[in-house]
């Protein structure tokens, strides 16, 4: 058990040192609120409407279709890395992948879950 000693000493000298400067900015910060600083900062426009706007369901569905598509780029990477070291067998295993990909993208589109309407 000594030989964890070091460890929670360093996690607890992380929690004292965020907790810390967490009450260190906010006894010395500046407290000087004014309109144009709490309103909302919208791309430098005065903003437009309600704040609390729903969105559609669609957005958030295309917007998850979106990173999982994406990261199928990142499990490429690495695979196009060591492609030569993995020969045949790592090229099987790809189109296997990507045939799962392209299957859930077929099945996705005939449901219509890519149709911005």
């Amino acid at each position: 058990m000594i030989d964890y000693l070091p460890i929670l000493a360093l996690f607890v000298l992380a929690v004292v040192f965020a907790f810390g400067t967490i009450l260190a900015s906010h006894l010395i910060g500046p407290k000087n609120p004014y309109r144009e600083k709490l309103s909302p900062y919208e791309c430098g426009m005065p903003p437009i409407g309600n704040t609390r706007e729903r969105f559609p369901v669609k957005f958030y569905i295309i917007a998850m279709l979106f990173i999982i598509f994406d990261i199928e780029g990142v499990f490429m990477i690495p695979w196009a890395v060591v492609f030569k070291r993995l020969g045949m067998f790592g090229l099987i295993e790809m189109g296997v992948f990507i045939a799962i990909l392209l299957i859930g993208l077929a099945y996705v589109w005939k449901k219509g879950a890519l149709e911005w309407e």
